[in-house]
């Protein structure tokens, strides 16, 4: 029998990585051939990146070697491949996956020791491969495959997906992996292929071409059955757009509530929530909530800039309706974060302040998260004519994988990120990213998010002009928050020049860290030294604007303002404090500021006595579902009947 040998290497994440899906989809393909599954023997699959030697070894009389490349994957990938090559020269090695360049140019001069890649779905393709292994080995007719010597027509896209056998149930997944004591295993899972939007950041549209297939439902349900049974606990689901098909996947949701409410498993499930999410999505957020599966809905607009929207062909919903809908998901009790993406051509530094300032100035919106534009492989912002055109400049740098283990990465991956165009230099990109760790760490995490809306509210202060202020304290004067600013332009400077966004703090667990949270968890860890030092800042910022608020008011802002936050010295059950003035109301109601003994209480939201995981707990697993800070509007309240209008 042939001997296959496959790679599909990932990262772990705290005790869990993901299964081989990719590969464990065609081994699955391939075994419904009954003349390939009797001539071919399939080993494990190469997962763990802190095992290349002893895989290397494995492979020294392998016949194939397949490896499915992506982004992360790629460095270690190619060097487990050359070495194959130079070990087992007879070895044919098969490359397929996002990360294989449809425009290949010099790809075989740079990588000799690859044989064929797969160009498109691989599925017919590989079976087409080896049923021609088995015949005279001659591929030159082969479609969907590219040599050194000739690139064949496209295999046509797979319309009937019910051609397709389940990895998960035929248990090709489990043939192809080692069972370890310690290791959980991530489920991919797939209801359709295809996105029909053609995102000029994203490779998801033009690597299908834009049409959508789907698997049928029956067999969905299987598949759920399946993971429950098998105890899998997390779904990274990777359909573009889960909730395009409401009915359908409205019917998948209570079936994965059902199944996680019956077992116990799987305990979360993570979609690409569809691109223009809309009300008709709560529904099946609400199943999936009710079956403990679901953090939060993904609210992406990526920009609010018109022209930069019309450069990267990513029109959004209305402003106004977008603000609407996160306050009817907030009424249905289900939390959302919004996506933004710095460095897309078309995009200025003032736009994204002014975009900045819109979200923030919505009290509906949920977390925020910002990314650097990674510029894919495959992806139209790739194109040589689109990067010419709007003078896009590219930085290899070392691949950003949040909340990753620091331990067994093996090499280096990389990954290229746009650090200029025709609309911004590197130098505003670098204060980009400052305004952007500052509305994450301090509004959207919401350390300052309730003093800023106080000023913007009193006094009409742009919270752009509050966050250029605290840039300014930060600049000047010496302070906690000067500790964490230097910290983060130094994380700039280095990430900018091509060393790196891997953020570790020892104090914070062996992963590493978006930036915001670390500078969250940093800032949270004393509730006294918060305030004081907030304090600090908040009498630079009124001789800044000659202003003159009272300092019983400032007092009780900021006491009411650290109350809200999930604290790491604050491990009461039940928090509660006493106010002497009424911020629920002034906050929520829009009334007048007035002196009034006000008694606040809430339910803690993290009560994890082990500091690395309250802080897992409260930033890491907390953000999408906003366990770092609690809404005024829904504090348990007693008032005092004696009121004094300010």
């Amino acid at each position: 029998m042939y001997k296959i040998s496959s790679s599909q290497f990932n990262y772990q994440y705290g005790d869990q990585i993901h299964f081989p899906y990719s590969i464990a989809r065609l081994v699955a393909f391939l075994k419904t051939k009954k003349n390939i599954k009797n001539e071919f023997q399939f080993e494990k699959t190469f997962v763990f990146r802190d095992k290349l030697d002893d895989y290397l070894q494995r492979c020294k009389d392998s016949d194939i070697l397949l490896c499915s490349c992506y982004v992360w994957n790629w460095e270690i990938t190619t060097s487990l491949a050359k070495e194959v090559k130079k070990l087992n020269p007879n070895c044919l090695i098969i490359f397929g996956g996002p990360e294989v360049p449809d425009l290949t140019g010099n790809f075989f001069e740079k990588y000799p020791f690859v044989d064929i890649i797969v160009h498109g779905e691989g599925e017919y393709v590989i079976g087409n491969i080896f049923e021609e292994y088995l015949n005279k080995k001659d591929f030159s007719k082969t479609k969907g495959v590219e040599t050194k010597d000739f690139r064949n027509e496209s295999e046509k896209r797979i319309t009937d997906l019910e051609t397709l056998p389940s990895p998960y149930l035929t248990n090709t997944v489990w043939d192809l992996v080692e069972k370890i004591d310690g290791v959980k295993y991530i489920a991919s899972w797939e209801t359709n292929r295809g996105c029909p939007y053609q995102c000029t950041f994203c490779d998801w549209g033009s690597l299908t071409n834009a049409k959508m297939t789907k698997w049928s439902e029956e067999m969905l349900y299987e598949e759920i059955e399946w993971f429950g049974e098998n105890k899998i606990v997390y779904i990274d689901c990777c359909d573009a757009n889960f909730g395009i098909y409401q009915d359908r996947d409205l019917k998948i949701a209570k079936k994965l509530k059902e199944v996680a409410l019956k077992t116990n498993y799987p305990e979360r499930i993570r979609p690409a929530w569809a691109k223009f999410s809309s009300d008709k999505i709560i529904p099946i957020a609400k199943e999936l909530q009710r079956g403990g599966l679901l953090r939060a809905v993904t609210l992406a607009v990526q920009s609010l800039d018109e022209t930069t929207l019309e450069i990267v062909k990513r029109a959004n919903i209305e402003f106004d309706k977008f603000s609407e809908l996160t306050d009817t998901f907030r009424e249905n009790g289900i939390p959302t974060y919004t996506e933004l993406i710095m460095g897309m051509p078309g995009e200025t530094l003032e736009s994204w302040k002014h975009g900045l300032e819109v979200l923030v100035s919505d009290t509906k919106i949920g977390s925020i998260f910002i990314y650097n534009c990674g510029v894919f492989t495959n992806a139209p912002m790739n194109q040589p004519i689109y990067v010419k055109h709007h003078k896009i400049k590219k930085l290899r740098s070392p691949i950003y994988l949040a909340h990753s283990s620091i331990h067994d990465r093996g090499m280096p991956e990389y990954e290229e990120i746009s650090i200029g165009a025709a609309s911004f230099t590197l130098d505003d990109l670098k204060e980009t990213y400052l305004y952007s760790w500052l509305v994450q760490a301090f509004s959207s995490l919401g350390i300052f998010e309730y003093i800023s809306k106080y000023y913007n509210k009193n006094y009409n202060l742009k919270f752009m002009k509050f966050y250029e202020i605290l840039l300014e304290f930060c600049r000047t004067q010496k302070s906690l928050f000067s500790d964490e600013y230097n910290r983060v332009i130094d994380y700039i400077d280095n990430g900018y020049s091509g060393k790196g966004w891997n953020h570790h703090d020892p104090k914070l667990g062996d992963i590493y860290w978006p930036i915001e949270e670390a500078t969250w968890l940093r800032l949270t860890y004393s509730k006294k030294i918060l305030l004081e030092e907030t304090l600090n800042f908040l009498k630079f910022l009124e001789s800044k604007q000659d202003f003159n608020t009272k300092s019983e008011i400032l007092y009780d802002l900021v006491k009411f303002q650290l109350f809200l936050l999930t604290t790491r010295d604050d491990s009461k059950e039940i928090k509660s404090d006493d106010f002497e003035y009424n911020w629920k109301n002034f906050f929520t109601n829009n009334d007048k500021l007035i002196g009034s003994k006000n008694n606040y209480k809430y339910k803690n939201l993290v009560l994890e006595e082990d500091p690395i995981l309250w802080g897992y707990e409260a930033i890491f697993y907390g953000r999408s579902s906003k366990k770092y800070k609690f809404h005024p509007e829904s504090l348990q309240t007693e008032t005092s009947a004696n009121c004094i209008e300010i």
